[in-house]
């Protein structure tokens, strides 16, 4: 378990980006789950880098890292488990709901060998479609392919998904994805087709360098 004690209202927030899947905004989770993800709480899940956060309009949006799969998949241990329950975190009658539903899923997953990504993550072939995309485009293997001409390729998926799916390949060994460094030479559509991670606006991908 990690040496860092998270709040049960940190752990929520987590359970529900999990559920999630992907990216969403405060504004939705307020609506769907009555919470919102802001102030020292999301600079604290920031900062330990379980949670990536961006504005968007006036939103912050929010997805689950790497880092934060792994977090929740050890929150549902039954040794934390059953240290929140001792700790008294889990009071009062949604406590043996709670145990029982996380307990559940995860002697499910251990029954059939599953991740928590492979229970609650998108089922979705976005990734497939860009990397068939950069295949089309690229001139030589590893090479640099420019955003805005693979999102030619991809104009009939919903941009939110491709870019939430570039953020998630841009964190395995194979993929890059960096801003232009000749920041004069964008045009207008470089710009609209940024992909921003963090508060970087990044332009190119590479896949298998």
């Amino acid at each position: 378990m990690s040496d860092t004690n998270l709040s049960l209202p940190e752990v929520a927030a987590l359970v529900v980006l999990m559920v999630e899947a992907g990216e969403i905004a405060n504004p939705d989770l307020a609506e769907r789950y009555g919470l919102t993800l802001d102030g020292k709480r999301r600079l604290r899940l920031n900062e330990l880098k379980l949670v990536d956060s961006w504005k968007q309009g006036r939103a912050y949006v929010h997805v689950l890292t790497d880092a934060g799969w792994a977090r929740v998949a050890e929150e549902f241990r039954a040794e934390a488990i059953s240290a929140r329950a001792a700790g008294g975190q889990l009071k009062g009658s949604p406590g043996p709901i709670i145990r029982a539903l996380i307990g559940g899923v995860q002697g499910f997953m251990e029954r059939t060998d599953r991740r928590l990504s492979d229970v609650f993550g998108p089922v979705s072939n976005v990734e497939a479609l860009i990397r068939e995309a950069y295949a089309e485009l690229v001139m030589e293997p590893g090479g640099w392919v420019s955003l805005t001409e693979l999102r030619v390729l991809l104009r009939d998926v919903a941009r939110t998904k491709v870019d939430e799916t570039l953020r998630r390949m841009a964190a395995m060994p194979d993929v890059d994805v960096v801003p232009e460094s000749n920041q004069k030479a964008l045009t207008r559509r470089d710009r609209e087709a940024a992909l921003v991670i963090g508060d970087q606006d990044k332009h190119l991908l590479a896949i298998g360098a």
